[in-house]
């Protein structure tokens, strides 16, 4: 870590965006940045819809076990992209990768529908291009949590986090509803084609759209950069004005800086494991209970389906469907409370509830009182809660650690979470054949969910409405403006122990 050699930095920034009022702007902000989440769950659903076709003579000839390794590159790709573009995103801004990242996404994917003829090599080809495709897909997690929750004010900022993480969803219904079209009107050549070319469509549309956002100015003066600082906090203040009186600022407001530098990896094991372990605690255990029963489920459903309750392939989509609305609902409906109910109690009882109702649901199982309708009631219910909570545990890694570090703290929890979530489909594959077997593995998946639950009871964080600077100090912090002059040292109502030593405020009106 090195420190920019200039005075110390005294801002209002952080405050002024908070006061905004909702605009246009972030309208346009959500649409834009939101899209990360549609394409990726558009992705995996067209991937999954087509891998029947890529075995088939009349297309890539693949074998059963290399279309299935394609999911494995899937998780490969995206791990990889968090981990490089959430580093490069704290480096080099938010703007610029998430322009760098829908870039990447949309050239890999298009190469993948430009994958013709058989045998290893084009095998290769199609697993490279997917490899690529997801390595933006992963990146667009970091970038754009961390613009996301920089850039929406305070009193906004879990609504809209987790119904975007929530819109995963919309994009799995989207390319589903694509998909049972596609697959009836078009040959096996084209189909699968036209499938992976919905995504770069969408993308290319919505990349003009990206262009014209501002860099988070939060990042940018936590980087020395006053003046493009200023000018893109100006930009977001116009677009605001006339959609309600702004708070006035005042002193107390103010955070004073030394903008830091080179914060690599190594730094943020430093902020992880030494200063902020039971917040680490808290992130880890809920990314890796959520990842781990949706990943069980959702990579087992068909399976299930088809091979307990007879459901033929051709109407597996339309049990999917009921599956995508009540996972894209939860999120939607419930999001606000978030923001008003509060962090701790809405993360905790989404968890809770929706292990408890998994757990009722397997006994039901279990006792064979489901029918394949009601086993989908059943699990659209559970996640109905789930996800809700899913998306919770995004915006809770993204936001309880410092700005410095923000995009790469997410990369780490993502590429955790994932690593874990790939054990839930292969358990849980391998137990289709048992009845008995998937009624003790639901009751695992319902005991993780129920863990996770009780992890935020106990090491959660109450966030709602709090300035970003308030729940995690940030790294290049050394105090607050009073009066007049910089506080550069510790003085009465300071106190060292954040991150690195930084002096932050025992009290802080608002």
């Amino acid at each position: 870590m090195a420190t920019i050699e200039t005075e110390p930095i005294s801002t209002l920034i952080p405050a002024r965006v908070d006061r905004l009022r909702w605009s246009p702007f972030h309208t346009r902000m959500v649409i834009a940045l939101g899209i990360a989440w549609v394409l990726d769950g558009l992705e995996i659903t067209i991937a999954s819809d087509v891998a029947d076709i890529l075995h088939r003579p009349n297309t890539l000839n693949m074998s059963n076990r290399a279309v299935g390794d394609i999911a494995s590159v899937y998780l490969l790709g995206e791990v990889f992209g968090a981990l490089i573009f959430g580093r490069l995103s704290d480096r080099l801004g938010r703007r610029r990768l998430f322009l760098v990242t829908l870039g990447v996404y949309l050239i890999g994917s298009g190469l993948t529908a430009a994958t013709f003829g058989h045998g290893t090599g084009w095998v290769i080809f199609l697993y490279a291009t997917r490899f690529i495709a997801d390595m933006g897909i992963g990146g667009e997690y970091a970038a754009i949590n961390s613009a996301i929750d920089e850039m929406i004010p305070a009193r906004y900022r879990g609504r809209v986090d987790i119904g975007i993480n929530g819109t995963y969803w919309g994009g799995a219904l989207i390319g589903t509803l694509a998909e049972i079209y596609i697959l009836n009107h078009f040959s096996d050549t084209v189909s699968w084609r036209i499938g992976f070319l919905l995504g770069p469509l969408l993308a290319l549309a919505i990349i003009f759209v990206r262009r014209n956002l501002p860099e988070s100015p939060r990042w940018l003066i936590m980087h020395g950069r006053q003046k493009e600082a200023e000018a893109a906090m100006k930009h977001m203040e116009e677009q605001a004005a006339g959609h309600g009186e702004l708070a006035a600022l005042n002193d107390d407001d103010t955070l004073v800086i030394n903008p830091i530098t080179d914060l690599g990896y190594f730094s943020l094991a430093k902020v992880l494991f030494k200063e902020m372990p039971k917040r680490s605690i808290l992130g880890a255990s809920l990314m890796i209970t959520q990842s781990f029963l949706y990943n069980a489920i959702f990579f087992t459903y068909a399976l299930v389906l088809s091979t307990v309750y007879n459901v033929s392939s051709g109407s597996i989509p339309y049990y999917f469907i009921a599956f995508a609305i009540g996972n894209l609902a939860g999120p939607l409906i419930l999001g606000r409370l978030f923001d008003t109910i509060g962090r701790r109690f809405m993360i905790s009882s989404t968890y809770l509830l929706s292990g408890v109702l998994l757990a009722l649901s397997a006994w039901a199982f279990d006792a064979n009182k489901l029918d394949a309708l009601t086993q989908t009631i059943a699990w659209s219910l559970v996640f109905f809660f789930a996800s809700a909570g899913a998306s919770a545990a995004y915006l809770t890694v993204s936001e309880i650690f410092p700005l410095e570090v923000r995009a790469k703290a997410i990369a780490i929890f993502f590429a955790i979470a994932q690593a874990f979530g790939a054990l839930g489909p292969n358990i849980y594959g391998g137990l289709v054949d048992s009845h008995r077997g998937l009624f003790y593995a639901y009751l695992v998946g319902a005991g993780v969910m129920i863990f996770g639950g009780v992890m935020e009871l106990v090491f959660g964080i109450a966030a709602e409405q709090q300035s970003l600077e308030d729940i995690a100090t940030p790294l290049s912090a050394v105090g607050n403006k009073s009066g007049g002059g910089f506080t550069t040292g510790v003085r009465p109502g300071f106190a060292r122990g954040g991150p690195h030593g930084a002096v932050y405020p025992l009290q802080k009106k608002r």
